[in-house]
């Protein structure tokens, strides 16, 4: 739920002003008063870390290979099915083998190695981007069976970046493990989750299974996506009371 609780925070400079958003928020949640505009003001503070919204857009190195290569694959299942992606992405050893295998391939391809926290962040969002691309397929026949529209890419792509913008927030999940109620903590995780996605926009064209994931084009919409929640993010500041 959330980024991992080892993912330690700093002191002083922007962490204070994030850490007491954080305090007042989880304050409220505990009574099971979980508020939309300190969880707002949270987000908001976080980006501070960055150095604003242009350097949080520009850190996001994990970030903008994963969506760039998690757009390839669904774009690629929906033009051509699953076996032929794995080979375009070389990873044509991969066809026949059961989820297991498939999926831990695929979280390293799209998020990396986790050598780091940016890394760790889109690790754990691909993770739930494939959950909801293969949702129960288990076997190979299952999961080549896969279909994707151009709803679903929408859908999948901006689940990939909701998730890591929030995994790359500090604070919140050590703060959520403090709530007694799991049912509280349950609440606020998906708050959290909820706006971040709510400021989501990818922009993918008319016809987005024709996107070149790794030319202008696609480099064009992990741009635009990664910088446009991160200036919304940090608008949220002056939203709250």
């Amino acid at each position: 739920m959330g980024t991992s609780t080892d993912r330690a925070a700093g002191r002083g400079g922007a962490w204070t002003p994030l850490k007491y958003a954080a305090t007042s928020y989880t304050r409220g949640a505990r009574n099971n008063a979980g508020d939309r505009d300190k969880a707002g003001r949270v987000l908001a503070r976080h980006v501070s870390l960055f150095g604003g919204a242009g350097g949080a857009a520009s850190s996001a190195t994990a970030g903008r290979n994963g969506l760039s290569r998690l757009g390839a694959l669904v774009t690629g299942i929906g033009d051509a099915g699953l076996a032929p992606t794995l080979h375009d992405l070389g990873l044509g050893q991969l066809v026949g083998n059961d989820r297991f295998e498939i999926l831990d391939e695929l979280v390293t391809l799209i998020g990396g190695d986790g050598n780091d926290f940016d890394s760790q962040a889109a690790r754990d969002a691909a993770c739930d981007a494939l959950e909801a691309l293969f949702e129960n397929a288990d076997s190979w026949e299952e999961l080549s069976a896969t279909t994707v529209s151009a709803g679903d890419i929408e859908r999948i792509l901006r689940l990939f970046l909701a998730a890591y913008v929030y995994n790359r927030v500090p604070v919140i999940a050590e703060r959520l493990a403090r709530l007694t109620d799991p049912e509280a903590a349950r609440r606020a995780d998906a708050q959290f989750r909820q706006l971040i996605e709510d400021l989501v926009v990818i922009r993918l064209g008319d016809d987005p299974l024709t996107i070149d994931w790794s030319g202008p084009a696609g480099r064009q919409v992990t741009d635009d996506a990664i910088r446009s929640v991160y200036e919304a993010l940090e608008a949220l500041e002056g939203t709250a009371p």
